[in-house]
């Protein structure tokens, strides 16, 4: 399942850096085209040009380093009386129901669906992750509120 859920990861991240660097290099030529040359002193196309060209560089920066890190990330295994740590697929009965969560190095926020479950990517950055650590099947959160129903 881990394998199918990474490469439904890698798949998303290529195709959203894909996208992303075509249009951070559509940014970057309207900030340097001539055409976008101010026109007055109020006339600030070229810097906010400029500006958003230098912000989606730097997205393609960060989702390439996120490829880059799940091209040779490896998921280890965890069993039923496991503790959750970085890697584990944990599972989640919350109020609307099922939910997944992978406690991963990067690209947290992105989430996909597998089997009808979503699965959501957390970092170690995300405060759910911190909470979610050392827990164990059958645990459960108050913030938010959720029964851990499994961990893999």
């Amino acid at each position: 399942m881990k394998s199918e859920i990474l490469e439904r990861i890698r798949a998303e991240l290529r195709a959203n850096l894909e996208r992303l660097t075509r249009v951070a290099r559509d940014a970057h030529e309207a900030a340097t085209d001539p055409g976008s040359k101010a026109e007055g002193k109020y006339d600030t196309r070229s810097l906010e040009a400029s500006y958003l060209a230098a912000g989606q560089g730097r997205q393609v920066a960060e989702l390439g380093e996120a490829l880059r890190i799940f091209e040779g990330l490896a998921l280890p295994d965890f069993g039923a009386g496991d503790e959750i740590d970085a890697g584990a697929l944990v599972e989640v009965e919350m109020a609307a129901g099922r939910e997944g969560f992978l406690l991963v190095p990067a690209a947290g926020g992105m989430s996909v669906v597998l089997d009808g479950v979503e699965i959501t990517l957390l970092t170690p950055a995300t405060p759910l992750y911190q909470r979610l650590l050392g827990m164990m099947a059958g645990d459960r959160l108050d913030q938010p509120p959720l029964r851990i129903s499994r961990i893999s």
